[in-house]
C-alpha cells in the first residue's frame, strides 16, 4: 500500500503565463489559495473545491501543472489519475502550484449595447491630457494596414527594427484606397458582451498630451481605440515621425495628431478633435483588422493552447470583439503569434550548433551530431541521449523498430527514429533523427550513428521494412554483430497487395492477408507450410510471391531472431503522436519539444515504478496469470531427464532446462507457456525463475533510472570559441507543396474495410457508372 501523501496546492486563477526568451513559462498576476490535497481525494472534489474557490464555471474550466524542475510544459489534470501522478510527482516537496485555466463560451447575443453616439462622443470630450509616459503594449508586432505593409501572399515579417526606416520614406500626404486592406465588418449589433471586452481599450487614447514610447504603440493603441468606439478610421499622415489620422466617415471632425518629442524616441499628441457626428462606419466599410493584430490578440492563449484552429479564432474575434475575420486572416494572424513565440524557423537552423554542443553539454554520455551539404544547408540530425542509450542497453530487449514520419514543418523533411520495448511492453526511444528526406543514404547515416552511440550491438534484432535501403544497411554496417533483421508484416503485407496482379475481389484479397498473417504468426514450419498452401489454392502467383519474399525474414517458423512476438515497425506510435504534436516548430524547438516529451516519459514512469510490489511489470504478471489459469486442464507424463510430455488439446514436449517447448510460447514470448507451467509446478518451482529478466521490475526500473536533464537557453545567442560553433546552417531548399498539408499520418491498406465493387468488370475500386475497363464483345 503506498503511504498517504498530503500535499499544500497553491490554486492560482485570474492571470497569464508570459513565455521568456528561453521558452520557460512564468504565471504573473491572479489570486492565490491554498488547500490540502491527499492521494484519497477524487478528481471531481478537487475540481468542485477549485471552481468554487473562484466562482469558476465547472464546464469551461481546466487544471494545469509543471513537472518539477520544467518550466516548459504544462501538464493537464483531467482525472484521478493525474490527480495521483500530479502528488506523487511532488512527493519530494510539500507543495504543489496549480493553473485554473478558463475556455470562455459566449452565449448567443441577446441583448445589445446602446446605439447612441452621444455616449462615445461624451467619453472622448471628457478625456483630460496625461503628462506621463504611458505603456499601451507590451509586445511589439509590425502595422500592415498602413501604406506600403498591407496584407499580402508572402506572409513576410516586417520586424520593428526596420519598421520606422521602411515609413521614413512615406508621403505625408497619403490617399488610402478603400478597397485595401481587405475591409473586415462587424457582424450584427455591438453586444454587451463585445462592449464588455472591449471596455479596457476606451481609455488608449486620452488626449493632447499623452505620450507612447514609439509610433508602433501609439499605432496600436488607437487601433484598439477604435474598436472599443465603435469607429473606422483612416491615416492622412504616416511615418516615423508624424501620425495623422481622421475618422473615416465623410464630414465627421474626429481627428488626432501625434508626433515624435524631438531627440527622443516619444511620441505625443499634439491635436485632437474628440467629438464625433457620424453614426459610426464599423457596420459599412468594416476594421481593417491586420494579421499582426490578430496575433497580439491570440498570441497569450496560443502560449497555451498550440492547437488554437484558425477557425476558432474565427469564432472568437468574432464573438468577442464583433469582427468578422476569414480563414486566413486568421491562419495569417497565427503564424505571426507563433513565430513571436517559437522564434524564426530559419534561425533555428543556424542554431544547430550551438544546439548539439548544449544537449551533450547537459546530458554527458548523449550523442549528438549534424551534417551540412557543400552549400551548408541543413542534411541531416542525429540525437540520441545518454538516458535513454543507458537505459535500452540495461533494460530494454535487445530489439529495436525502425521507422519514420513525414515532417510538414515549412521546409518539410523526415524524422527517421529507433525505439524499444520496455519490460510492462510499453514504448521507449532510443534514437532519432532529422533528415531532408528519407532515403537509402539517410538510414544508412542514422544507422551508423546509431551503432557509433550503443556501446555493444551484439544480438540485436531490429525490426523494419525492407524497402529504402534497410535490408542491406542492416546487414552491411552490423555484419560482424550476429544481428537479425525481421521484416515489417504491416509493410511487407502492403506491398503484397500492391503486387498482386488479377481480378481479385476485396473478399479474396482479405482472405489471402488473413492467412499471410497466419503464416507469419505460426511457429512451427507444418503450420506456416498449411497457410500458405491455402494461399496457393487461391493464386499461384500470390504463393509464388510469398515464397520469394525471404520468410527468413518474416515468418516465427523460421526468423532466428528474437522478436518476442512484435511483427511489426510502428510499435513507437506514441513517439510519432509526440512528432506531430511538435511538426511545426522550428527545428531546435521540435528536437527541445521531443526531448521534454522523453525527460516526462522516464520521470513519470520511474515514479509508477516505485509502488510495484511484484516480481514482474504488471502486464506481464497478467499475461503469467492468464498462461497459470490452463493449467488444471493438462497432464503431465515425466520422458527422460529434464524432458517432459504435457497432454491436453495437443500433445507438448517440454525441455525445462533450455527453456523449450514444443509449441514455440515459451521461445517466442520469453514467458513459460501452460505447457511449461504445468511442468515447472510439478518440480515445485516458482515460474518466475524462468521468466526473462527483461520483464521484471528490476529491469524495468533500470530501464528508467537515468535522467534526461534540462536545457536551458534552447534560443539563446551563440557562444562562439569552438570549432563547431563556427559552421554555418542554412535551410535545406525544399519548398512545401501548395494547399493546406494534412496533418494525420496515412495509414497503412486497410483491407477489412469494404470497398466498391464494379458489377461489370468485377474490379475494386469503383463502380459500374465510372468504370473505365474495355471488355470483349460475344
Amino acid at each position: 500500500m503506498m503511504a498517504e501523501k498530503k500535499v499544500i496546492v497553491i490554486c492560482q486563477s485570474g492571470g497569464k503565463f508570459e513565455t521568456s526568451a528561453d521558452g520557460i513559462l512564468s504565471y504573473e498576476g491572479g489570486d492565490a489559495h491554498a488547500m490540502e490535497v491527499d492521494n484519497k481525494m477524487k478528481f471531481k472534489d478537487f475540481k468542485l473545491e477549485v471552481a468554487e474557490m473562484f466562482n469558476c464555471n465547472l464546464a469551461t474550466m481546466s487544471i494545469k501543472y509543471f513537472l518539477p524542475g520544467n518550466k516548459k510544459t504544462l501538464i493537464s489534470i483531467s482525472n484521478d489519475k493525474d490527480l495521483k501522478r500530479m502528488i506523487k510527482f511532488h512527493s519530494d516537496s510539500d507543495t504543489a502550484e496549480i493553473y485554473v485555466v478558463m475556455e470562455e463560451i459566449v452565449a448567443p447575443e441577446a441583448s445589445y449595447m446602446p446605439g447612441s453616439r452621444s455616449s462615445r462622443t461624451s467619453l472622448s470630450e471628457a478625456a483630460v491630457p496625461l503628462n506621463a509616459s504611458q505603456t499601451m503594449m507590451n509586445n511589439a508586432v509590425d502595422d500592415i494596414s498602413e501604406p506600403g505593409l498591407l496584407l499580402d501572399a508572402t506572409f513576410d515579417m516586417v520586424s520593428d527594427a526596420n519598421h520606422d526606416e521602411a515609413q521614413t520614406d512615406v508621403p505625408t500626404e497619403i490617399s488610402v484606397p478603400t478597397e485595401m486592406p481587405m475591409p473586415i465588418s462587424f457582424v450584427g449589433s455591438y453586444s454587451e458582451k463585445h462592449a464588455k471586452v472591449a471596455e479596457k481599450w476606451q481609455d488608449n487614447i486620452t488626449g493632447v498630451g499623452q505620450r507612447f514610447n514609439s509610433v508602433h504603440e501609439f499605432r496600436e493603441a488607437l487601433r484598439k481605440y477604435a474598436i472599443a468606439h465603435q469607429f473606422a478610421f483612416k491615416y492622412k499622415k504616416n511615418d516615423s515621425d508624424r501620425v495623422t489620422v481622421k475618422c473615416k466617415s465623410e464630414g465627421c471632425p474626429w481627428r488626432i495628431h501625434a508626433s515624435r518629442l524631438s531627440t527622443t524616441p516619444l511620441i505625443c499628441i499634439k491635436k485632437m478633435t474628440p467629438t464625433h457626428t457620424c453614426e459610426g462606419s464599423m457596420g459599412t466599410n468594416g476594421y481593417k483588422a491586420t494579421r499582426s493584430w490578430v496575433a497580439s490578440i491570440i498570441k497569450e492563449k496560443l502560449s497555451v493552447f498550440p492547437n488554437y484552429k484558425p477557425k476558432d479564432i474565427v469564432n472568437d474575434i468574432k464573438q468577442q470583439y464583433g469582427i468578422q475575420l476569414n480563414y486566413f486572416q486568421a491562419w495569417r494572424g497565427k503564424e505571426i503569434a507563433k513565430e513571436q513565440l517559437q522564434g524564426s524557423y530559419k534561425e533555428a537552423y543556424s542554431q544547430l550548433p550551438f544546439f548539439c554542443e548544449k544537449i551533450m553539454e547537459t546530458n554527458p554520455g548523449s550523442l549528438a551530431t549534424f551534417t551540412t551539404k557543400e552549400d551548408s544547408s541543413f542534411h541531416r540530425l542525429f540525437v540520441s541521449f545518454h538516458a535513454s542509450l543507458y537505459g535500452f542497453e540495461h533494460g530494454c530487449r535487445p530489439l529495436l523498430f525502425l521507422d519514420s514520419i513525414f515532417l510538414k514543418s515549412k521546409y518539410q523533411g523526415s524524422l527517421l527514429a529507433a525505439t524499444a520495448a520496455d519490460g510492462d511492453d510499453g514504448f521507449f526511444p532510443v534514437a532519432f533523427a532529422v533528415v531532408d528526406t528519407e532515403s537509402d543514404e539517410n538510414w544508412r547515416w542514422f544507422l551508423q550513428q546509431l551503432k557509433t552511440a550503443l556501446s555493444n550491438c551484439h544480438g540485436l534484432t531490429f525490426v523494419a521494412d525492407r524497402e529504402k535501403g534497410l535490408r542491406e544497411s542492416i546487414a552491411g554496417i552490423f555484419q560482424n554483430e550476429d544481428v537479425h533483421h525481421g521484416f515489417c508484416l504491416r509493410y511487407l503485407s502492403e506491398q503484397f497487395l500492391r503486387d498482386l496482379k488479377g481480378k481479385f475481389s476485396h473478399e479474396v484479397k482479405r482472405l489471402m492477408v488473413e492467412d499471410f498473417f497466419s503464416a507469419a504468426h505460426a511457429p512451427t514450419p507444418e503450420g506456416f507450410h498449411r497457410c500458405v498452401e491455402s494461399i496457393k489454392n487461391i493464386s499461384v502467383q500470390a504463393h509464388n510471391w510469398i515464397m520469394q519474399s525471404e520468410p527468413v525474414h518474416w515468418a516465427n517458423a523460421f526468423f532466428q531472431g528474437a522478436r518476442y512476438n512484435h511483427m511489426t515497425s510502428n510499435f513507437g506510435e506514441l513517439f510519432y503522436n509526440w512528432v506531430r504534436d511538435a511538426h511545426e516548430l522550428p527545428i531546435t524547438q521540435m528536437v527541445d519539444a521531443i526531448r521534454n516529451k522523453i525527460m516526462e516519459l522516464i520521470y513519470s514512469r520511474r515514479s509508477e515504478s516505485i509502488d510495484w510490489l511484484r516480481r514482474l511489470t504488471p502486464s506481464m504478471e497478467d499475461r503469467l496469470e492468464k498462461e497459470s489459469a490452463k493449467v488444471s486442464t493438462l497432464q503431465v507424463l515425466i520422458s527422460a531427464g529434464n524432458r517432459f510430455e504435457v497432454r491436453g488439446e495437443t500433445v507438448e514436449v517440454v525441455d525445462v532446462d533450455n527453456c523449450d517447448c514444443s509449441c514455440k510460447g515459451w521461445q517466442l514470448t520469453g514467458l513459460p507457456c501452460s505447457h511449461a507451467i504445468a511442468v515447472i509446478g510439478c518440480l515445485g518451482r516458482d515460474p518466475h525463475d524462468y521468466c526473462s529478466r527483461y520483464f521484471t521490475t528490476e529491469s524495468y526500473r533500470t530501464t528508467y533510472s537515468q535522467s534526461v536533464h534540462p536545457i536551458s537557453n534552447v534560443n539563446g545567442p551563440f557562444q562562439k570559441g569552438t570549432s563547431q560553433l563556427a559552421v554555418t546552417v542554412t535551410p535545406p531548399p525544399t519548398r512545401r507543396p501548395p494547399g493546406r498539408p494534412t496533418t494525420k499520418k496515412t495509414g497503412s491498406q486497410d483491407v477489412g474495410k469494404r470497398q466498391f465493387l464494379c458489377s461489370r468488370c468485377k474490379g475494386t475500386g469503383h463502380n459500374k457508372s465510372n468504370c473505365k475497363e474495355l471488355l470483349l464483345e460475344c
